[in-house]
């Protein structure tokens, strides 16, 4: 009976210490955005229509889809690796076209996916289509963080 109750009290012990540790850190996602959300987190053309002001604190890509776009559908697992991956460098901002018909008319959305590729200090540039990880990849490095890929010898 006495090891029954030392096994227990270990037993215990062992899954209170483990429910005290830290949690991990909680992984980026891709964020979904309305027309109000899009104002406050990325630009109030209703404010200021003249200018591009991008209002994050961090680059951003902005993906343009459909639920029932095939290509979209490839993108969305890569978006959400990359948003997982950079996940505190960039944001990574969805845009359902059917939803938000005001926002695609307004970036001119003729095809889908199409993404905002967002710096901070220039104007945003534009991407179509099914691209691939690598090419994400390559665009968050050069043109969203101005990476330096040169060794410096």
């Amino acid at each position: 009976m006495r090891k029954i109750t030392i096994i227990f009290a270990a037993w215990i012990i062992l899954v209170s210490a483990s429910a005290s540790e830290p949690q991990e850190k909680k992984t980026a996602k891709p964020i979904e955005l309305t027309k109000a959300t899009f104002l406050e987190k990325v630009f109030d053309y209703e404010k200021n229509s003249e200018e591009w002001s991008y209002n994050g604190d961090k680059p951003a890509i902005v993906d343009f889809y459909a639920d029932w776009c095939g290509p979209c559908r490839i993108t969305s697992p890569i978006l959400a690796e990359l948003a997982a991956e950079y996940g505190e460098e960039i944001y990574i901002y969805k845009v359902n076209v059917d939803k938000e018909t005001e926002l695609a008319g307004l970036f001119g959305v003729r095809s889908i996916p199409m993404f905002l590729f967002i710096p901070m200090d220039a104007v945003p540039q534009v991407g179509m289509g099914a691209l691939p990880k690598k090419s994400f990849r390559e665009v968050i490095d050069t043109f969203l963080l101005k990476k330096d890929n040169q060794i410096n010898l």
